[in-house]
């Protein structure tokens, strides 16, 4: 796009990390909406959007393996943030949008960002059918089957990707309900996942096009706080098993021992929640990444399901230099459980 001002505001939005939580995500949230324990989340409609909360994301990732042998990993991601507690039509709505699409292979990194301001037809979300889009980049549902079965495109100055998704399990509300605390002080969020998606279609490197199959995870998230002022940054893992289990896990990391959650799912679909200091994250490697030192290699623990494993990077170079700079790439498993997945961590 051309018109570059939402960087500015966005930029300005996020203030000072370590005084705001990581991106500004730690501020207070006047006048914007706060999630509440014991909401029921009701779907089709929440797919769409909730503009009297401050932020949300819809967030596609996919571990794919290649005709050529060989492992991938693409990301889609559309961020809407508010300036104000309100909607509003055209040019008066205070929805601003941004986009990440990534697609990494063990020895490259692709990635590419869009900015839009809502109410003016270049980004949004729509609910019947599914919607999400900015520009050329979509995520379309079919009438009547809500998130269940996806398209999904984007493409960058070197890359692209066409993938079919179809999920082949049930939602998954985390926490209490979809209720997810972040801190010990409370601060929480909606967030639920469709961790169930089987993939296929096309990657585009520079030497050409490759067809993938994989599988996919989404993730959905609103919130006005959902970070307290001292979090300066998280590390998020999204962990599928050959055995079918799959686990949601994340460390949010402040001054003292941080704040831990974790998601149990087991193959038929069936979750278990758990608490804070159930999961255990220890770094066992890091790798120089844009001038900084990024943990790639992890042991994740998590004793209630027997799981002990060694979570390690396809790519460490897997550094997002977007707007707000973060690593996010695939990762293979092993030790008591074998399988692939993803890492996403902020604020290093």
């Amino acid at each position: 796009m051309n018109v570059r001002w939402p960087v500015l505001v966005l930029c300005l939005l996020a203030g000072s990390a370590h005084a705001q939580g990581f991106a500004g995500l730690g501020t207070t949230a006047d006048g914007f909406a706060i999630p509440q324990r014991g909401t029921a989340l009701s779907f089709p409609r929440d797919h769409g959007p909730h503009p009297k909360y401050r932020i949300e994301w819809w967030y596609l990732t996919a571990t794919l393996q290649g005709e050529d042998g060989r492992d991938y990993g693409i990301q889609w991601t559309l961020f809407r943030s508010s300036l104000a507690p309100r909607d509003g039509q055209g040019w008066e709505t205070p929805q601003l949008w941004m986009a990440h699409a990534a697609l990494t292979t063990p020895d490259a990194h692709y990635l590419d960002e869009r900015l839009a301001r809502g109410g003016i037809g270049q980004a949004g979300v729509s609910i019947a059918p599914f919607h999400a889009y900015i520009d050329n980049w979509e995520m379309q549902g079919h009438e009547g089957s809500g998130i269940s079965d996806l398209t999904l495109s984007a493409s960058g100055p070197e890359f692209a990707y066409d993938l079919t998704l179809k999920a082949a399990g049930p939602l998954v509300l985390h926490g209490d309900g979809g209720y997810s605390v972040k801190s010990a002080a409370g601060q929480a969020s909606y967030y639920y996942s469709q961790p169930h998606y089987e993939g296929r279609g096309t990657i585009t490197l520079p030497e050409g096009e490759i067809a993938v199959s994989g599988l996919g995870w989404l993730d959905r998230e609103w919130s006005s706080q959902p970070l307290a002022s001292d979090q300066t940054g998280w590390d998020w893992f999204s962990l599928s098993f050959d055995s079918g289990a799959r686990m949601m896990g994340f460390r949010l990391r402040d001054d003292m021992s941080g704040y831990t959650s974790a998601t149990w799912i087991a193959p038929d679909g069936n979750t278990s929640a758990l608490p804070d200091g159930a999961l255990k994250l220890t770094p066992l490697a890091a790798s120089s990444v844009a001038g900084r030192e990024v943990p790639t290699r992890w042991r994740v623990e998590l004793p209630a399901r027997d799981l002990d494993v060694t979570v390690s990077a396809l790519n460490p170079q897997s550094w997002m230099d977007t707007s707000f700079p973060y690593w996010e790439g695939p990762v293979t498993v092993s030790g008591s459980h074998m399988g692939r997945g993803y890492l996403e961590m902020t604020g290093y």
